[in-house]
């Protein structure tokens, strides 16, 4: 045990020391690896940014320019040569897997369990100390809001040991980077996720959640910092990095990324976005990867009219889930600065939490839509999209009971599909609007229907549950995303194939069958309350 903290405190200051010279492959390799992108040489753009190379990247590139390979055919000879390509998370499925859904997600975990303690000189790959659990297929490292609905199956199935070894790999970025990445890559490090990691750090004792607070005040602390930052001195009116002042003063929340070039992993689809808009490239690049550190990649949430990808606006958007998130980080600095007896911090939370309650309620309320809605602070007007974020401040009781009953209502009415939840009711073609229902969505939903005894909760899980096992039983497979609106289908869209494994849906769903285990045992929604 002493060796291995004496590794992970040598990992951390070197991690530290070297993180403002990190580089992406993109920055690494440069004109190759916009060759590469553009040629289209593989199928997934992820592919190349996750490669290893064979030599130095000088070396590779003086090879390069020696070589000039002019075709995609020698191209690709010229880097299957040069780079190890990257091999997907494989996790055991089939229609032969004739075993009940909750028995198969117990066993997924040990496919999905990497040890990464140090990464190939000049890879993509971010090492971490302890062992972790992928999301599956592509996603061959750790992600940073995907962990927290993962973590909620691991304590089902009595993985505690994986829940406190990736909590204390979020905390170990955090102190080597100031902040969690999207994920475990040298290119995810411009931007985070939503702020889960207080909600992981509660998972750690669930029966005492500030115990994992009060564990890890200082990492909750410079999280909150990094998401802060910027704040000082702005005006109403104005916005710095991931923090907005409203015209009266009211301090909330954006999505941001601090770079605006294309995204390593999507860098082909990022330079195609950007030609198809006549809006600066820089512009149209921030905004996109702003919209991968939501999560939500992409969605009628971030458009400004709606519908189309290329009118995205994320870094123009004050978005219900990010405060909802930011008021649990300050209600859980609170409660771990009380379990400390440190009186001066638990007043100082309190009150920050107390002002972002207000706010929330002031301003990210749409009587129009008669639920909590997104706040576009440059037009000074709701975005009128309704979604499943709409119910993030009823799951950290933000809400009062006739709010929380009108969320349900509208929900209900415009969300509620016969498979689950649509992230909105909105058709544009991208993964994040119907029909799709996700894991992470359901499991928000459900958590603030139950704090207001709310029985649609029971309905949300129910047609989840049956749904998720109707295509398991059918294809043997757990997918990242759902068709909710026809009925045993997987989900469809987005920048890349349909990934199996897959961590948040195996975390979620093992979850709400330990709430609800009877639903497991449904064949038909039809069986599922009204």
């Amino acid at each position: 045990m002493k060796v291995l903290k004496t590794l992970v405190a040598v990992l951390a200051a070197a991690m530290a020391a070297n993180a403002e010279a990190v580089r992406t492959p993109q920055e690494l390799y440069g004109p190759l690896y916009r060759a590469v992108e553009e040629a289209h040489i593989f199928a997934d753009s992820k592919e190349f940014a996750d490669a290893v190379p064979k030599l130095s990247p000088d070396a590779i590139m003086t090879d390069w320019r020696q070589a000039a390979p002019q075709t995609p055919s020698a191209l690709k000879t010229f880097v299957t040569d040069h780079f190890t390509m990257p091999e997907k998370a494989a996790v055991p499925n089939g229609r032969s897997d004739t075993r009940r859904l909750g028995t198969h997600i117990d066993t997924l975990w040990s496919h999905l369990i990497l040890r990464t303690p140090t990464a190939p000189p000049n890879s993509s790959l971010l090492p971490l100390p302890y062992p972790y659990v992928v999301p599956g297929g592509r996603f061959r490292e750790i992600y940073y809001w995907d962990s927290y609905f993962t973590m909620l199956g691991l304590v089902e199935s009595g993985r505690q040991d994986l829940v406190r070894d990736m909590v204390r790999n979020f905390a170990h970025m955090i102190d080597a980077y100031g902040h969690i990445p999207n994920g475990s890559r040298t290119y995810y490090l411009s931007r985070s996720q939503p702020p889960f990691f207080f909600a992981m750090a509660g998972l750690v004792d669930p029966n005492d959640p500030a115990k994992g607070y009060a564990q890890y005040l200082p990492q909750l602390k410079a999280e909150y910092r990094y998401w802060m930052r910027g704040a000082v001195n702005l005006k109403p009116g104005e916005a710095r990095e991931r923090v907005v002042v409203l015209s009266d003063g009211t301090l909330l929340n954006r999505y941001w990324d601090d770079s605006d070039t294309p995204r390593d992993e999507s860098f082909r689809e990022d330079e195609q976005l950007a030609r198809t808009s006549a809006r600066p490239h820089g512009d149209v690049y921030r905004n996109a990867r702003a919209a991968a550190e939501s999560g939500w990649d992409f969605t009628a949430r971030w458009f400004a009219d709606g519908k189309s990808l290329t009118s995205i606006v994320t870094t123009e958007i004050v978005p219900v889930d990010l405060n909802s998130l930011m008021f649990g980080l300050e209600e859980a600095i609170r409660q771990g600065c009380e379990r400390v007896n440190d009186a001066a911090c638990t007043r100082e939370y309190s009150e920050r939490a107390a002002q972002r309650r207000i706010a929330i309620n002031t301003h990210l309320w749409d009587s129009q839509l008669g639920a909590y809605g997104d706040w576009r602070w440059t037009a000074k007007r709701f975005t009128g999209v309704l979604s499943v974020a709409a119910f993030y401040p009823l799951f950290f009781g933000i809400a009062d009971a006739d709010r929380a009953r009108s969320v349900s209502e509208a929900g209900r009415k415009s969300l509620l599909q016969p498979g689950g939840l649509v992230s909105t009711p909105i058709t544009t073609g991208e993964q994040w609007d119907a029909p799709n229902g996700w894991a992470p969505l359901q499991w928000m939903a459900v958590g603030g229907l139950r704090r207001y005894h709310d029985d649609l909760a029971a309905t949300i899980s129910c047609r989840w549950i049956v749904n998720v096992n109707a295509v398991y039983r059918r294809s043997g497979k757990l997918v990242e995303k759902y068709d909710v609106v026809t009925l045993n289908r997987p989900g469809g869209g987005g920048e890349y194939k349909l990934q199996d494994g897959f961590g948040w849906t195996n975390g979620v769903t093992r979850k709400l069958m330990a709430l609800y285990p009877a639903y497991a045992r449904y064949n038909s929604v039809d069986q599922c309350p009204a």
